[in-house]
């Protein structure tokens, strides 16, 4: 069996690729500048997007302002259920499109005659096992963190995996190697990313991945949402989708994410998901979805263009010949929306809520893998789990190859921020531009590939809708003591000033207001509460600051977090969802203001 193993390990073209394959010369060029005198700002790039698919066609956009090792594990000492045959929810000709793969993983929830996937309880002990495995070998450390509770009381827990004195974040910070932060189960009903990131986490602590530790740190949260993942539902226990959840931080769960990454500053974060595989697809088209695995970076407005060429070139691309050596399908990742009428299919969302995207917001390489899962039960699980696994290692072998650029990458580009306040101007808001594309799904009866050319709305190019001048930073009250939490949590700096100050900036004035909810990118509500859409003009004049109240400078590295969460006229602002009281609680700072204050810690 070992033979077989690195056999199978070592023939994936992405651990070859790793090994043996130059950066791209556009970034190499760039980043041996930087490596060569850290005086010397990176080249700019000629703003472009990634290279559109062949079949999508741009409608004009006006502006209107590696193989995974095999896991093989002793039964875990628990009683199991016979499995009872679940119905398949289309003909024998689609599901003999996706066969059983090559290997078998061996996780608990996993085993033959299993009707349930892991449970919280098994989850703990394999990821304590691991552990402890990993920190009986020399030089290495590992710990499972408690990092936060959920709504029910559930532990939410992280594995770190370093070779290192510890496994602190000042610790990872000063081993100088990138660490990987990777996220499973952030909605419930979606398994085969927990039980592969499980199957990352045995490989990494006693493994054929051990060797990655030599250049990267590894952080795992096998379930975001332990509530949604034992009632078998998408939401969490208060009904929110928490991946819409991440600029906000209303869930406990998101907080958690937030703290850990704000800790621990990943330089890549993998959120493993499943999406749709009949249902409304089936409805609207008369197709079932084909692709193993969709894909997807950070697509939302105020990206650095390096981050943007970095997640296709250095990680999309691999990830990409990774899955087509272990012949797996691939494409962009999409959505549509539950009305049947609404035939548009869309890529993702330009909205800064979504884990992907905020993860961007903080300069972090973004990524996305959803395996084809929701709707179809434990069917073709091996091979939902295969195709998370090989992506998965594809992103730990692309960051180990990397590291030393990526070392590079992550401060020219804070650095690039903090540089932009009070200069250039920021987007507000922005959307998906629309677009034609010929989409491949499956016959439901025959099995057979079904071309339908298809509404796109493509993230590959975004429409700028408002954009207003960058301002230095923002004014806020004393008494906006909730959006301060917020922010701090993500890491954003704020200053609380300790005697009053007179700034020249700008107020808003509310023009117009609708009540309404916070839809997410198919229409449906991503949380339940009540927001205030608003228009705003500007009114520019001197603020009056008091003592007490509060000023985030946007000469810091997360400064187009804080435009996400601070212009008010999106639907994603704190003023929007209630986080902040009145528009006269915020105010943006046009010039550079001389300020007595403290940062808060």
């Amino acid at each position: 069996m070992t033979a077989m193993l690195k056999s199978f390990f070592t023939s994936t073209a992405v651990i070859l690729a790793w090994r043996k394959c130059s950066l791209l010369p556009g970034l190499a060029a760039s980043l041996a500048l930087l490596a060569a005198c850290t005086s010397v700002p990176l080249p700019i790039w000629k703003p472009a997007a990634p290279s559109l698919p062949p079949s999508v066609t741009l409608a004009p956009a006006p502006l209107v302002s590696a193989q995974p090792a095999i896991v093989q594990t002793s039964p875990v000492n628990r009683p199991t259920v016979l499995a009872v045959p679940e119905p398949v929810p289309y003909s024998a000709a689609v599901a003999a499109r996706f066969s059983e793969p090559s290997v078998r993983y061996s996780t608990p929830g996993l085993q033959a005659g299993r009707t349930s996937f892991t449970t919280q309880a098994e989850s703990h002990d394999w990821l304590r096992d691991q552990a402890a495995a990993l920190s009986r070998s020399v030089g290495v450390k590992a710990t499972v963190l408690t990092i936060g509770r959920s709504q029910r009381g559930e532990a939410l827990e992280a594995l770190v995996l370093t070779r290192g004195a510890a496994t602190d974040p000042a610790a990872l910070l000063a081993t100088g190697r990138p660490t990987v932060l990777l996220i499973g189960q952030q909605h419930g009903d979606e398994p085969a990313g927990s039980e592969a990131l499980l199957v990352i986490a045995r490989e990494l602590a006693q493994g054929l991945l051990q060797p990655e530790l030599e250049r990267i740190n590894v952080v795992i949260v096998p379930r975001a949402n332990p509530d949604g993942a034992n009632s078998g539902q998408r939401l969490t226990a208060s009904g929110l989708d928490m991946n819409r959840d991440h600029l906000l931080l209303n869930t406990p769960e998101a907080q958690a994410l937030a703290r850990l990454t704000r800790d621990y500053q990943p330089t890549v974060v993998v959120d493993a998901q499943e999406y749709t595989v009949v249902g409304r697809y089936l409805q609207k088209f008369g197709t079932v979805q084909k692709f193993d695995a969709l894909l997807q970076y950070a697509s939302t407005a105020n990206l650095p263009e390096f981050l943007t060429k970095a997640a296709e070139e250095w990680y999309r691309r691999p990830l990409l010949a990774a899955l087509k050596d272990q012949g797996l399908t691939s494409e962009w990742h999409y959505t549509t929306s539950t009305d049947p009428a609404d035939r548009k299919v869309s890529m993702g969302d330009a909205r800064p809520d979504t884990g992907r995207n905020v993860d961007g917001l903080k300069n972090a390489i973004s990524l996305l893998v959803e395996t084809r899962g929701v709707g179809i039960g434990r069917l073709h699980i091996q091979r939902r789990v295969h195709t998370q696994v090989t992506a998965l290692t594809s992103v730990l072998a692309s960051t180990a190859q990397r590291a030393s650029q990526l070392g590079q990458l992550r401060p020219y580009l804070d650095k690039e921020v903090s540089a932009r306040a009070c200069k250039d101007e920021a987007v507000v808001q922005a959307a998906l531009t629309p677009a034609q594309y010929d989409l491949v799904m499956l016959d439901p009866a025959s099995g057979a590939d079904k071309s339908i050319t298809v509404d796109w709305d493509s993230a590959l190019a975004l429409q700028t809708l408002k954009r207003r001048a960058r301002p230095c930073g923002y004014w806020l009250s004393a008494s906006s003591k909730t959006a301060v939490e917020r922010l701090r949590l993500h890491g954003v700096q704020v200053l609380r000033m300790l005697e009053s100050t007179a700034m020249l900036g700008d107020v808003y004035r509310e023009t117009s207001r609708v009540d309404g909810t916070r839809q997410d990118v198919g229409g449906s509500n991503a949380d339940a509460a009540p927001i205030v859409k608003i228009e705003v003009a500007l009114m520019r004049g001197v603020i009056d600051a008091p003592a007490g109240s509060y000023y985030i400078p946007l000469n810091q590295p997360l400064a187009n977090l804080a435009i996400a969460a601070l212009e008010p006229d999106t639907q994603s602002s704190y003023f929007a969802n209630q986080l902040l009281g009145g528009l006269g609680n915020s105010a943006r700072v046009m010039s550079e203001p001389s300020l007595k204050a403290e940062e808060l810690p």
